[in-house]
């Protein structure tokens, strides 16, 4: 028997019950911040602004009267006071057309009717291709979302992992490489790494300059040179687009080249796989024990196991991450191959930007939230050292070797290879090797606690750099 089809009338929480994408239910109060770059409202809003900062710019070139001081304030209007009715008027006339930029044409022509504005109606959209308005307004969607949203959600995770390091840079815990017991580490320099890997991606992030484009129908302003020759038509592209703090783009087909927006998200998809690394990580100190988490009176842990504390904020980040990841990747094969001089393949791939986004900022959202409620467990980190004295044997051998032991390393692999040393064990072997005492006494004072190199100086010095 086929469902009927529901009828969402009720209360927002009772209608986003019905929406297919979970950012825009389950999770929409994270993601919210992002709509006002990506929605489709933002994106019909963007591309009207365009067209009125490009009718107000043709007024400047001497081809059409200049505006007086009440109509450029008629046309801030327009944009100050965009509204969902106006988005409704656009979707209108495109259910007409099936042209959405056709569409916008239509609502400014409806806006300028019955106004000292009506004479330039020809004017609107003039000599331009629908990819023009599309690449700006979305080239202006990326920029103002990064500077906005994506920059500083990502400064505050770092923040956030600048604190903990700095309060934990002194706590020493095993380290693993290749999965087996190494030498020691503090906590808080394990997380600085992390930290000097996203700043570095931060500031790549914070210094790409966006692309747009505005060349006409193949990219050669054949219409705009055709009807106004006298205009310096390649002056005027990049001044516009300068205008709007974007990098003009002069040798295009109709459509702009995306490498430059793929770059963009190369440079995310790399802080996500960052990510993805670390939350793996904590993931593994938290199931090892080396991390505790806070227990939040309310929480369930399972739906049967009432004693589990899960590290749900972190799985929950690094599955978003590769949600996230997947769609840039989609976005760096398809968007640099487009056949000929246009086709429509990449518009509906372009319209999922804020998806990728939206995913992404879910990701970092959850991920400090996870940061708030971890902790070393120091007493596990200390007894997990005093059980493994063969972790110093790295020193040891070096201390030797600096003495002038040709046999340092075959010496400590006889005695530490595949074994576990006790305090005992260790300080016996000290007593025991034929070295002087200065020596001896280096021997003597290396322990799994304070064989930690420069860890705590690393932390102090990635934090001071900001």
């Amino acid at each position: 028997m086929r469902r009927s089809n529901l009828l969402l009338i009720g209360t927002y929480e009772q209608m986003t019950l019905h929406l297919l994408s979970p950012l825009d239910g389950r999770y929409a109060d994270t993601i919210a911040p992002l709509t006002n770059f990506f929605s489709e409202f933002a994106f019909l809003r963007d591309r009207v602004r365009v067209e009125l900062n490009f009718l107000a710019a043709l007024s400047k070139t001497g081809m059409i009267r200049p505006l007086t001081d009440a109509e450029s304030a008629q046309l801030e209007s327009i944009l100050a006071n965009f509204s969902n009715a106006d988005a409704e008027l656009i979707l209108d006339y495109e259910r007409k057309t099936r042209h959405d930029v056709k569409a916008i044409e239509y609502f400014i022509q409806s806006k300028f009717q019955d106004t000292s504005l009506q004479d330039l109606l020809p004017w609107i959209h003039f000599g331009l291709t629908s990819e023009d308005t599309n690449s700006l307004g979305q080239a202006i969607a990326l920029k103002e979302s990064r500077d906005e949203v994506i920059l500083p959600n990502l400064q505050s995770l770092i923040s956030n992992l600048s604190d903990f390091a700095l309060r934990y840079k002194s706590i020493p815990m095993l380290a693993r490489t290749h999965g087996q017991y190494a030498v020691p580490t503090t906590v808080g320099k394990e997380f600085a790494v992390y930290i000097a890997r996203l700043r570095k991606t931060r500031d790549d992030i914070a210094s790409h300059r966006f692309e747009a484009k505005l060349t006409g129908a193949v990219g050669n302003f054949n219409a705009l040179q055709a009807a106004a020759p006298q205009v310096n038509w390649l002056s005027f592209s990049e001044d516009f687009v300068f205008s709007f703090d974007l990098e003009p783009n002069l040798l295009t087909t109709q459509i702009l080249p995306y490498d430059n927006w793929v770059r963009y998200f190369d440079l995310i998809r790399l802080t996500n796989s960052i990510l993805v690394d670390f939350a793996q990580d904590i993931w593994r100190y938290i199931s090892d024990g080396y991390l505790k988490q806070a227990v939040v009176a309310g929480e369930v842990g399972s739906s049967t196991m009432p004693q589990k504390v899960n590290p749900i904020d972190f799985e929950n980040a690094e599955g978003n991450l590769g949600i996230a990841n997947s769609l840039f990747t989609h976005y760096a094969q398809k968007l640099t191959v487009s056949r000929l001089q246009r086709d429509l393949s990449d518009s509906t791939v372009r319209r999922t930007f804020g998806t990728a986004f939206g995913h992404s900022l879910l990701a970092w959202t959850n991920f400090q939230r996870g940061m708030k409620r971890i902790a070393p467990d120091e007493e596990k980190l200390n007894a997990e050292l005093n059980a493994h004295w063969e972790v110093v044997s790295e020193g040891a051998q070096t201390i030797l070797r600096a003495a002038g032991k040709p046999d340092a390393y075959e010496s400590l692999k006889e005695q530490t290879r595949g074994r576990v040393l006790t305090e005992a064990d260790y300080k016996a072997w000290v007593a025991s090797i034929d070295v002087g005492e200065e020596v001896r006494v280096q021997l003597a004072s290396l322990s799994p606690h304070s064989y930690i190199g420069l860890a705590v100086e690393l932390v102090d010095r990635i934090i001071a750099s900001k």
